[in-house]
């Protein structure tokens, strides 16, 4: 029996069941592979007594790629009904194998997420390639879901409801050698050639077999509800919830309480409760707006859709960083971490060896841990190089400078290094807000000079924005985007313009609060509305610790810029204020030792008491859905305004660049998918709302209109 997804085959008592949906890289739950199921499972009841075991295969190069998200996003509320019934129909089919009295085999060739460790799960006997780089588990959190296709429900049967969070919740993905600990996978082999022989000697070890939770005497690990230690954390597990999603997150939610419900009744009933779950969550715009994101423009990244085509790929091998401070010493350990070669020059040897000094720093606590051995500690670090002599720097096939954020200084370091690169090799230049094309004019070769912006943690940020200055050839681009991705972080790639995209929109967050304040309204409202809008921080703190002087220090390069031009800049309130705390107030961040907030040693920080004195004005007035609005608003105006005007060209690469690197809340899919996700109509009209009240920040001109309109996505 062959379908568009399955063939079924019977040989020898042996049935087998090879997932392989026609013209698909991978397989997937689509409509066509529910029904093709139904179809197989019911040749399997009517071959029943021929059956002596069932083995479960792949025909691709994973097991099975889980859910057809391309169907869910074009879900809306009226469908949940029918999404429960096609949940329950593909249950029923799960639940026929798993129930046929024949001993069933999954042999899981590859990657199984998601759904396919559901279609996975129906297996009595899992066998899996011993491959470390095979990822198994359920990611669906990540996306706005939770696992609904009986995943919740066996895998808390399996580990306890204690011991299945981390994989349900913190979607944590494990290797095939980590579930065999687990006791997921019950057998390892050494290649996919060895999955069928075991799977066969074990059926006919095995000629009856069932799932643990159908035997009578079944207990759940660890407890039930009942148990007065599991009563204890279930009933706060909620709140804590609560406090991390700040109830923007339906997913978690839903998927903890599926698994307590599921965890106080029977296996059948635990399975509904579960389907239920999903398929109003499946419905939601949550779950549409962090499915677009996360798994379709994440795939265009990492596809390479930003990187210009039919250039050879560059694989780096030896790169030079110029300034050893915070940015250099990070980008050192960033590259050193994955082999390779470094030099880290600054004006001394003893401050280049000081920013080396941070690997130490970042390794020691896993070598501690056990997470790390001693011998790839010390060759981690053997691969920077400290140097204060430029002629260390030879033979680089890439230089990066990531000094202060001064042109002269930037010019003259350039000049000094760039005579170092290997033949074919090219310059960047690590720069929050200086336009590339400025830059280039110090270098010889423009062309293939470029900008690689890293954001402050190096370690622990994921993204980097990639700026194209105005005579950087194609070949330079596609090699700074595969240096990131060699990195193993996210590359997103936009034209020049001041501030870029990253720290322009920051901008106008961080600008909107301050302007917030202006207008009277108080500081703890104004932070608490970033953070209930879901930023991850509030406008005022994220001022303080990127430092009010540096924005100050902008503001000035800013007007400077403007009057080389001609022309002269006019500042927001936001920024007005901010350098009324600098320059009148002598109040400039964190590091100079406070600014919107004091920082007491020892304890933890306050607002500056003087703000409510200087600033507060008690005939304000605010609500808090507006403020929160204008916040998120401001960003994703800024983000359709960069879209229209070129420095953005895709909106994969806005939603990925909002997130991973301005915190734009996971919950919206990023600055543009928030705007998708209200619904265009919706946001112009809350857009005009705003303008009339809060000024021309919000001003969507017909440009703009347009742009929306011609990059709406569509599936």
């Amino acid at each position: 029996m062959i379908t568009h997804t399955i063939r079924y085959e019977l040989q020898d008592g042996i049935a087998t069941i090879t997932f392989d949906e026609q013209g698909s890289p991978v397989n997937t739950m689509c409509r066509q592979w529910q029904q093709d199921l139904q179809a197989v499972t019911a040749q399997v009841l009517q071959d029943k007594d021929q059956i002596a075991g069932i083995v479960l295969a792949s025909a691709k190069s994973s097991f099975f790629a889980g859910a057809d998200l391309k169907a869910t996003m074009r879900l809306t509320a009226a469908d949940a009904p029918a999404v429960f019934n096609e949940i329950e129909t593909m249950k029923r089919a799960f639940r026929a194998l798993e129930t046929l009295g024949k001993p069933v085999v999954s042999c899981i060739n590859g990657a199984a997420l998601g759904g396919g460790w559901e279609v996975a799960l129906i297996g009595h006997h899992r066998i899996a390639v011993n491959d470390n780089k095979v990822q198994l588990g359920l990611p669906e959190i990540t996306l706005g879901l939770m696992p609904g296709a009986t995943g919740i429900t066996k895998m808390v049967r399996l580990l306890g409801l204690m011991g299945a969070q981390p994989y349900i919740l913190e979607s944590q993905l494990f290797n095939p050698a980590q579930a065999h600990a687990l006791g997921l996978v019950h057998e390892l082999v050494d290649s996919p050639d060895a999955l069928r022989p075991a799977a066969l000697a074990w059926i006919a070890a095995h000629p009856s077999a069932q799932h643990p939770w159908d035997d009578k005497a079944y207990k759940l690990p660890g407890g039930t509800p009942a148990n007065p230690k599991i009563a204890g954390a279930l009933t706060v597990a909620p709140a804590m919830l609560k406090q991390k999603t700040r109830g923007l997150y339906p997913a978690p939610e839903y998927a903890l309480a599926a698994m307590a419900e599921g965890a106080m009744v029977d296996y059948d009933t635990a399975l509904r409760i579960e389907s239920r779950y999903l398929a109003k969550l499946m419905t939601t715009p949550v779950a549409r707006n962090m499915i677009n994101t996360f798994f379709f423009n994440m795939n265009a990244i990492k596809s390479g859709q930003s990187r210009p085509k039919d250039v050879p790929r560059y694989k780096p091998q030896k790169v030079g960083l110029l300034g050893a401070g915070m940015m250099g010493a990070g980008i050192a350990y960033a590259q050193a971490s994955r082999g390779i070669a470094t030099v880290l020059k600054d004006v001394s040897l003893e401050k280049a060896e000081a920013g080396k000094a941070y690997s130490v720093k970042v390794t020691q606590p896993r070598v501690d841990k056990g997470r790390l051995s001693p011998h790839d500690q010390a060759a981690l670090l053997a691969r920077i190089t400290p140097t204060a002599n430029a002629a260390d720097l030879a033979g680089c096939d890439l230089i990066i400078e990531a000094v202060f954020e001064d042109r002269a200084l930037k010019a003259r370091v350039t000049q000094e290094a760039e005579p170092q690169l290997a033949a074919g090799g090219f310059f960047a230049s690590n720069t929050s807000t200086l336009p590339i094309s400025g830059l280039a004019t110090a270098s010889a070769r423009p062309e293939k000079f470029i900008g690689i912006h890293f954001f402050s943690p190096v370690d622990k940020m994921k993204l980097v924005e990639i700026i194209r200055g105005a005579t950087t050839d194609d070949e330079t681009v596609a090699r700074a985007f595969d240096y990131v991705q060699a990195l193993g972080k996210i590359p997103i790639v936009v034209n020049d313009a001041r501030g870029f995209y990253t720290s322009r929109t920051f901008g106008t967050f961080v600008m909107e609060g301050a302007a917030m304040l202006g207008e009277g309204i108080p500081a703890a409202v104004i932070e608490n509305a970033g953070i209930q809008a879901g930023m991850p921080v509030g406008p005022l703190a994220v001022l303080d610790e990127t430092a009010l002087s540096l924005s100050v220090h902008v503001l000035d390069q800013t007007r400077a810029d403007f009057a080389a031009a001609g022309k002269t800049y006019t500042a927001t309130p936001g920024e007005l204020l901010v350098e009324t705390m600098v320059k009148e107030l002598h109040r400039k961040g964190r590091a100079a030792g406070g600014g919107f907030y004091d920082y007491p040693a020892g304890q933890k920080k306050t607002l500056w008491p003087e703000l409510k004195t200087r600033f507060e004005k008690p005939g304000a007035t605010w609500d808090m859905l507006t403020l929160k609005d204008r916040l998120l608003y401001r960003q994703a105006v800024e983000t359709a305004r960069c879209l229209t005007e070129g420095v953005l060209t895709t909106v994969h690469d806005a939603n990925i660049g909002s997130i991973f690197g301005i915190g734009f809340p996971a919950w919206t899919g990023g600055a543009m998918q928030f705007i998708y996700g209200t619904g265009i109509d919706a946001f112009e009209k809350r857009c005009a709302e705003l303008a009339a009240q809060c000024g021309p920040g919000f001003v969507l001109t017909d440009a703009v209109k347009a742009t929306l309109r011609q990059h709406q996505p569509r599936y």
